[in-house]
């Protein structure tokens, strides 16, 4: 009686099989990152048009101790950031040439770094630094919305005296008028810089939900804190974008 042996070859596996996570991330990352690098595209499409249009616009040429927001449309010269972005809060009549924006920006870089802290604290386990860490991020976040409200408000308020322009008086900026100069300054601020803040708002309310949610104990039964760093690398990207925003729109 003759015995038949069966061999049973184990398919070979490959990267293609599924199962597998790419550099190692999860799928929830991995859709944060194309959903951040699409928005980078945006960002960057913002701009760079704004790169365009300012050097479309003749700057101006005189001292800086001398220098006033045009006065003739014949002339309309691209204002001076320093010129525009003076002022800070009961400090009114102070020349102050960027420092609440500075301020604003050290707020949200500030803000990034308790968010590094919450995640460092999510990988270890602890619940309570992780609360704590996130409440001082949104904290942050809160309070750099409240400044941008503030500095919208003066932009659009404007000096006390405003300008005389062709024989018009023009008092502050809004989507139709602008004191500082040639309108598309006013309309890039308002869309620049609320698109952004418009990602900081959403940036605090999912930090809420990441707080609510640390405290209810939800990442304790999970047993792991990654949407803490799923959130965090968002909160990064909105503050990475913002020194992209004060360098173009502010410093040239």
């Amino acid at each position: 009686m003759s015995s038949t042996a069966t061999l049973t070859k184990t398919p070979k596996k490959s990267i293609w099989d599924g199962g597998v996570e790419p550099m190692k991330a999860s799928y929830g990352k991995l859709m944060m990152w194309f959903f951040l690098v699409s928005d980078a595209f945006t960002f960057s499409a913002f701009l760079i048009s704004y790169g365009v249009v300012r050097f479309m616009h003749p700057a101006y040429e005189g001292a800086y101790s001398a220098f006033e927001f045009a006065t003739s449309t014949d002339n309309l010269y691209w204002p001076i950031p320093e010129k525009v972005f003076n002022a800070f809060p009961f400090l009114h009549g102070v020349d102050m040439p960027l420092v609440f924006v500075g301020l604003m920006t050290f707020i949200l870089i500030l803000s990034s770094v308790t968010m590094v802290l919450a995640v460092e604290a999510g990988q270890r386990k602890s619940q309570k630094e992780v609360e704590k860490w996130m409440l001082w991020t949104v904290i942050g976040g809160i309070t750099f919305l409240s400044c941008q409200a503030w500095e919208w408000s003066h932009f659009i308020t404007g000096s006390d005296s405003g300008v005389m322009r062709d024989g018009l008086k023009i008092v502050g900026a809004n989507l139709f008028e602008n004191q500082y100069g040639p309108q598309l300054f006013a309309d890039f601020f308002f869309f620049i810089t609320g698109f952004h803040g418009m990602h900081v708002f959403s940036g605090v309310i999912l930090n809420i939900v990441i707080f609510y949610n640390a405290v209810v104990g939800t990442y304790e039964r999970r047993g792991h804190y990654e949407m803490v760093e799923k959130v965090g690398l968002y909160w990064h990207f909105v503050d990475l974008v913002w020194v992209f925003v004060f360098t173009f729109f502010y410093l040239v």
